[in-house]
């Protein structure tokens, strides 16, 4: 016999086959069709390999910019942990929504609203249950409670992640990785640092000046 957690693991397998399935029909679809309805128009220059709209010079095995990787790597890490927020957001505001006086929670019978039952299961209760209290209104002051007490510990929850993520921000900054030119940070170092006081710099530029 099937019990529940395998027909839930069997039923996210389901899910996945089917969009896994229905991506790979959009996309041989949309191959044949473009296929069959693009216009045929051969011409020599649209065999020629080229990168950014330019035509390429010389062998390809060159040496590329590195810092192509370096703010492609910085842009993937930063947007990466942003996408953290959204998570964070529905637990937020579920817990918020719970300890909203507005909404009822608990029924006259001590058993949860099905409201209340929907948003437990949309943070991953399962099977929810009302407080054992002695009363609704001591569960539902519990139920509440709780949504304040989750609230609050998902709210120093970001603050931390936010200043860690804040704190390497300020770092690359610092050390100029966000710079395109390198030199430019070791121009802002040198002026923040001030002239040497041998005065060997003003001596270098008269020299190179005469």
């Amino acid at each position: 016999m099937m019990t529940d957690a395998t027909g839930s693991a069997l039923g996210v397998v389901a899910y996945l086959a089917l969009f896994a399935g229905a991506g790979l029909i959009f996309l041989f679809v949309n191959l044949l069709v473009g296929r069959l309805v693009r216009p045929q128009d051969p011409h020599p220059e649209k065999l020629e390999v080229y990168e950014c709209g330019e035509p390429t010079i010389g062998s390809s095995f060159v040496q590329f910019d590195l810092r192509f990787y370096v703010v492609a790597l910085l842009f993937i890490i930063f947007d990466v942990e942003v996408a953290f927020f959204f998570p964070w957001a529905t637990v937020f505001g579920k817990a918020n929504h719970l300890a909203d006086p507005s909404l009822p929670v608990v029924t006259a019978q001590g058993q949860l609203t099905p409201e209340a039952d929907a948003l437990y299961r949309e943070m991953g209760i399962r099977e929810p249950q009302a407080p054992a209290t002695s009363g609704g209104a001591s569960a539902e002051l519990a139920i509440r409670d709780g949504g304040k007490t989750l609230a609050k510990v998902t709210l120093v929850d970001i603050f931390v992640f936010f200043a860690v993520l804040i704190i390497g921000f300020a770092y690359v900054w610092r050390r100029g990785d966000l710079d395109w030119v390198r030199a430019v940070s070791r121009e802002r170092g040198a002026m923040r640092a001030g002239p040497p006081p041998d005065g060997s710099s003003n001596r270098g530029q008269s020299v190179l000046s005469a």
